[in-house]
């Protein structure tokens, strides 16, 4: 009521002041100061890669992969899992709950045993709202095109640097993204906007994204505008294992 009452007397002081023809009003540090609403508290995880309170943990050991995943059909996942580390086996897998603005955090691993090259070793991916690409692949002196390596947004960005660990190795990825927003043409009115840290690294600062993720062409949008989209991982043949994911809804 203090602060409120002040704020009153401040604002009177500042209406009397133009009214008597002073051209700015006299400035004290607490006209610049904003109490409501008090910012709500959050507690950090006790590491940089654990779920703070307030986020949604999709993956981890104390959680059945069935209970925040489904196959493309909407079943039972049939990924290996264990001690809370999912490795790709059948199909894509892909969350019941959908999503729009989100902070993402994501551990990974390609598999230890080299096999293959560029877009052969080590491949997946992290589709946000299911049609956005955060590449998944093991870029470890491994040479492929540079907007189809890890942590590319993918046929879109290249990362800034290529921050890989080697095979074998658990990687961070933590993503934030804005989701799009459209005009009634369908056209829009903000596209997509995404920064990643790989492996504490920024690789990709803020980029918009022109439309989902093609392999061939130019990604446009040829359907209706989408709203929330579900999180999904792709099989693309490779055994990568991912563990530790919590998103936080914004």
């Amino acid at each position: 009521m203090k602060n409120l009452k002040y704020s009153l007397s401040v604002i009177m002081l500042m209406v009397g002041n133009v009214a008597f023809g002073q051209q700015r009003p006299t400035m004290v540090p607490e006209m610049t100061e904003i109490w409501e609403p008090e910012v709500p508290v959050v507690k950090p995880g006790e590491t940089p890669q654990a779920p703070p309170s307030d986020a949604i943990v999709l993956m981890s050991p104390d959680l059945p992969l069935e209970k925040e995943w489904v196959n493309g059909k909407g079943e039972k996942p049939e990924w290996t899992y264990e001690n809370g580390e999912a490795t790709v086996s059948k199909g894509d897998i892909k969350t019941k709950r959908q999503f729009g603005d989100f902070q993402l955090h994501v551990e990974w691993r390609s598999p230890k045993e080299v096999k293959g090259d560029s877009q052969g070793r080590g491949n997946s991916g992290i589709f946000l709202q299911g049609i956005y690409e955060v590449q998944v692949l093991d870029s470890y002196n491994n040479r492929t095109y540079r907007n189809g390596q890890a942590a590319s947004l993918y046929k879109q960005h290249a990362p800034l640097v290529n921050a890989c660990k080697g095979p074998g190795e658990w990687q961070t990825y933590d993503i934030i993204y804005t989701a799009p927003r459209f005009k009634d043409d369908g056209t829009f009115f903000t596209p997509p906007m995404v920064t990643v840290i790989h492996n504490g690294v920024l690789v990709q600062n803020n980029v918009a994204l022109r439309g989902p993720t093609e392999y061939i062409g130019i990604p446009e949008y040829t359907s209706k505008p989408h709203g929330k989209g579900p999180l999904s991982l792709q099989n693309h043949g490779n055994p990568v294992s991912f563990r530790n994911i919590w998103i936080r809804e914004l």
